[in-house]
Order: structure tokens, then C-alpha cells, then sequence
């Protein structure tokens, strides 16, 4: 063999075993990252287009495409992929890529634990979408799985949809929890030298309060999802109300979890936009720490509110008030952080990449969301609304749209340093627009027909709401068609993309001070931080202009 030809042997068996690596047991915290992503995102795909079935049967009032049975299964698949298969461990898999290059580390604390934490993810999916293979169907109470309907078991048989639906979120608990434990010691411990807690990114900060608030919270319904399934399957009697269980106490376990899981969600999206922002505007993030401070804020305020969904349960009149004015309390930290987003975007000078259009269109959709949110907080508007469209539509604001967009926003932003490619601007740009008109003409419609009295879940309904519906379903076809502009762009920016630099935002940030995509261990040497983060004003961050041409061919245009 010459030396030319052992050489490229040994570089074709190096790129084997650099895809190979992706579906393996990897402990490389980017491996993992990587996975999480990837495998979510399918997940992602899957639910997108039970959705697509849900609004092609909601486009006319009477039920006319699936049976009422069928329709069930599909929403409270939906709703639990969308959670707990897309949103949260999405995030996870964003945090896991970026927390140890944020703070200066080679890898999660915790590494085995990691990767078994990331193969819990496909287990507990492939297992909850079975479901639709039993001959009882699926799970169909809903993602929230309320009693006395989800302990009923018409068909008889010992094993059916609500089984496996409780047995997949048990797995996705036991995995978020590893997630958790992993983080706060990676952050905790491990950061460089010099970074102290406020020259920590804010996303660093995000995350720090998200995983406080996961495993503080998420034990209680892992606990009620166990004590749910002894009912269903062993006959116990926690829930069950005609042997004397409470179901009001599962509401009470399921929310103390299932509502600060949002500020779980959000936070690193609002993470996503604290570091996206101000490297478009080339300016530092106004009010850093009251920024980094609000994280916390809200992840302890948000612990106190979850009774605000159960207004309509007979909850007593004083906890009513109590709690309309804790979940009111959430808008100030929450303010605080769209007022610093504000303030560092006035009088910048903005580059509209396609990330900062991502950054913007998420905090657009937040205060939607967010507006909605407060209105929702108050009792006599909560009580008015219940159980209608427009708790569907705030929700997917604040829960879809607003979080979508910060992922969106986070791959682009960071797609450089994961691949060491570019992605094509131009198709960047026509997703995202895709997405905003797509996102807005699906769930807006959804605020005014809540307000006008369609209730929700229901597989057909009065013919005075198919206006709004239509406007909805098309909205939906829309949303599922622009996800394809962005699988090409990475799929072709992966295989063919320009080379990227290490920085080609001029970002400030340890991870933009590695290689693009960064060596196995992250660093050659374990930097020490002296600045503080968002430092836009120095010259080694003031060189960035998007007009120039080395610029223009980075970004594919």
C-alpha cells in the first residue's frame, strides 16, 4: 500500500467513525448534544404532523376524518410528544453542546450519566408511540392524563394506551432528573478560572435556573404519574373518587410540576435571546445582572403559582386571590428581561442574520404570549375563558411559538460551530418567514374563537367558528411546509457548506474562542476569564460589518 493510499484510508475510516460515533453509547458531551438534537427534532416531525391531522379535521365543524376515538389518541399524543419529546429535551440537548464550552470545561460532570440520561429519550418515545399499535389504542386523556377519565380502562385489557403513556413519562422523569443533578454540578463546580457567577453567560444562568426548578418540581409528578399507574393497573385508590381518592390531589401534584415546567422551557429560550441580541447589535446585553438575577426571579416566583390552572376545581376563594396575584408577580422579572432586550436593541446598529430574525420573532410571540398570560392570571378572565380556545392559543404562544423560534434562532446561531459549516442565508430567511406568518395565522385565530366560547378538545364543533378554523388550518399546512426549507439547509450546509471560521459573528463567549467544530476535550489549554461577558465594545469584538464581502460569502449569498 503507498503512503497516499494509507493516508486516505486513514482519513476515510476517521469520517466513518465521526458519523458512526452519533449513534453509539458517545460520552462526548457534543456527541450527546448532537443526538438529543437530532432525535428530538424527528420527534418534533412526528408530532408536527399528528397536528396536521388534528387541524385537517378541525378545517370543517362536523367530525368527518378520524373517529372521536382516534381524534383523542392524536391530541394526547401531540401535546406529549411536543413536551416532553420536542421542547424540553431539545433544550437539554442545546445545553448539553454549549454549557462546558460556556464556562471553559472539557465535558459534563457526570459524563456515562449523561449518554444514559440522552438513551432514555428514544426509549421513552418509541415506547409512548407504540401505543398506537395496542389493540386498545393509544392514551387518551390528554397530556396533562386528568382522573377519574384516566383510570378508566373500558377495553379490559391489563395493558393499553394509559399504561404505556404513565411507563414513557416515569422514563422521561428518570431522565431529566439525571439531566438535572448533571448540570448543576457541571456549573457549579467546573467553570474556569476567573468565572465567577456574574461573568457566567446568561444562558449558563438560564439553564442553572431551570434545572433548580426541574429537580425540584419534576418529583412530584414522577410521583404522581407511579401513585396514577397503581390505580390503573394494581387498583389503588389515590385518585379514584368513587373508593375515596382525590383526584383534585393529582391536578394539584400534576400542575406543581407541569407549570413551572414552562419557566423549565422558556428559560433557556430566553437564554438563547440574551446571547443572539446583543451579537447582532454589536452592543453589550443591557442590565446583565438584573438580567441573570430575573432568571432566578422567576424560577422561584413560578413555584408558587400552579394553582392558577385550577380556578374552575373548586378551589376556595382566598387561594384564588393568592395565587392570581403570584402568577401576576411572574411579569416582573419577565418584564425585566424584555425591557433589557429592548433596551440593547434601541439605537443598535442591527444585522438582520438569520438568527437575530429568529431572536426577534421569539420575543415578539413571548409578549403575545405573555400578555395573554397575565390575563389568564386573573380570576374572573380565567373563569370567563376556561376550558376554551384561547387558553390553546396563549399556550402554543408562549409554549410553541415563542420557544420554536429560540431553537431556531440557537441552531442557526451556533450551526457554524457545530459543523464548521455555513448555512445558506437566503434559506435561512425564507424559513423564518415561513414560520412567523405560519405560526401567527395558526395560533391567533385561536385567541378570539376562545373568547367567542369554542371549548377545546372537542373533534367537531358549532358552524358560527369555522371562519377562525380555516384561517387556523391553514395556518398549520403552512407552519409544517416551512420546516422543510430548513431540513434541506442543513442537510446540503452539512455535506456542502462554506467553511466556517471560528467566530464568524465576532460573539463574544469561550465557545467562539475554540475551533469550529471544537477537538474532543473543547480547549487546548483551559482558559482564564478576565472580561466580562457581552464585552461588544472592545475592538477585538468591534471589527464585525455583514456588508463586507469576506462576510457576504460566509453566509452563502
Amino acid at each position: 500500500m503507498t503512503h497516499s493510499s494509507a493516508t486516505n484510508l486513514k482519513e476515510s475510516q476517521i469520517k466513518q467513525q465521526a458519523w458512526k460515533r452519533y449513534f453509539t453509547f458517545n460520552t462526548d458531551h457534543k456527541v450527546i448534544g448532537i443526538q438529543y438534537l437530532v432525535t428530538t427534532f424527528i420527534f418534533f416531525l412526528i408530532a408536527g404532523i399528528l397536528s396536521m391531522i388534528l387541524r385537517g379535521e378541525l378545517i370543517t365543524p362536523p367530525s368527518d376524518l378520524v373517529d372521536r376515538s382516534l381524534y383523542n389518541g392524536l391530541f394526547t399524543l401531540h401535546g406529549t410528544v411536543m413536551i416532553f419529546l420536542w421542547i424540553i429535551p431539545s433544550l437539554v440537548g442545546l445545553a448539553n453542546y454549549l454549557i462546558p464550552l460556556m464556562i471553559g470545561a472539557k465535558d459534563m460532570a457526570f459524563p456515562k450519566l449523561n449518554a444514559i440520561a440522552f438513551w432514555l429519550i428514544p426509549i421513552g418515545g418509541i415506547l409512548l408511540l407504540s401505543s398506537f399499535l395496542l389493540p386498545s389504542g393509544s392514551a387518551q386523556a390528554g397530556w396533562w392524563s386528568y382522573p377519574p377519565v384516566s383510570i378508566q380502562n373500558p377495553t379490559g385489557y391489563p395493558i393499553n394506551g394509559q399504561t404505556i403513556w404513565l411507563l414513557s413519562i416515569i422514563v422521561l422523569g428518570i431522565s431529566s432528573i439525571m439531566g438535572g443533578v448533571n448540570f448543576l454540578t457541571t456549573i457549579l463546580r467546573m467553570r474556569a478560572p476567573g468565572m465567577h457567577f456574574f461573568r457566567m453567560p446568561i444562558f449558563v444562568w438560564t439553564v442553572l435556573s431551570a434545572q433548580l426548578l426541574q429537580l425540584f418540581c419534576l418529583p412530584a409528578l414522577t410521583g404522581a404519574a407511579i401513585m396514577l399507574l397503581f390505580d390503573l393497573s394494581f387498583g389503588t385508590n389515590f385518585f379514584n373518587p368513587t373508593s375515596g381518592g382525590d383526584p383534585v390531589l393529582y391536578q394539584h401534584l400534576f400542575w406543581f410540576y407541569s407549570h413551572p415546567a414552562v419557566y423549565v422551557m422558556v428559560l433557556p429560550a430566553f437564554g438563547v435571546f440574551s446571547e443572539v441580541i446583543p451579537a447582532f447589535t454589536r452592543n453589550p446585553l443591557f442590565g446583565y445582572k438584573s438580567v441573570a438575577v430575573a432568571s432566578f426571579g422567576i424560577s422561584l416566583v413560578s413555584i408558587f403559582v400552579w394553582v392558577h390552572h385550577m380556578f374552575a376545581s373548586g378551589t376556595p376563594s382566598w387561594m384564588r386571590i393568592l395565587f392570581m396575584f403570584s402568577t401576576m408577580l411572574v411579569a416582573i422579572p419577565t418584564g425585566v428581561k424584555v425591557f433589557a432586550w429592548t433596551a440593547t436593541v434601541w439605537r443598535s446598529k442591527l444585522h438582520l442574520d438569520t438568527p437575530m430574525l429568529f431572536a426577534l420573532g421569539g420575543v415578539v410571540m413571548f409578549i403575545i404570549g405573555g400578555i395573554t398570560g397575565v390575563m389568564l392570571g386573573a380570576v374572573a378572565f380565567d373563569l370567563h375563558v376556561n376550558n376554551t380556545y384561547f387558553v390553546v392559543g396563549h399556550f402554543h404562544y408562549v409554549v410553541y411559538n415563542t420557544i420554536t423560534m429560540a431553537l431556531f434562532a440557537a441552531i442557526y446561531f451556533w450551526f457554524p460551530k457545530m459543523t464548521g459549516r455555513m448555512y445558506h442565508e437566503g434559506w435561512g430567511k425564507i424559513h423564518f418567514w415561513l414560520t412567523f406568518i405560519g405560526a401567527n395565522l395558526t395560533f391567533f385565530p385561536m385567541l378570539p374563537v376562545g373568547l367567542q366560547g369554542m371549548v377545546r378538545r372537542i373533534s367537531s364543533y358549532d358552524p358560527q367558528y369555522a371562519g377562525w378554523n380555516i384561517l387556523a388550518s391553514l395556518g398549520a399546512f403552512l407552519l409544517g411546509m416551512a420546516t422543510l426549507p430548513f431540513m434541506a439547509n442543513l442537510v446540503v450546509s452539512c455535506l456542502i457548506g462554506i467553511q466556517a471560521p471560528n467566530n464568524p459573528w465576532y460573539a463574544t463567549g469561550l465557545e467562539w474562542a475554540t475551533t469550529s467544530p471544537p477537538p474532543t476535550e473543547n480547549f487546548e489549554t483551559i482558559p482564564t476569564v478576565t472580561l466580562a461577558p457581552y464585552s461588544y465594545g472592545l475592538p477585538q469584538y468591534s471589527t464585525v460589518d455583514t456588508t463586507d464581502e469576506e462576510a457576504i460569502k460566509r453566509h452563502g449569498n
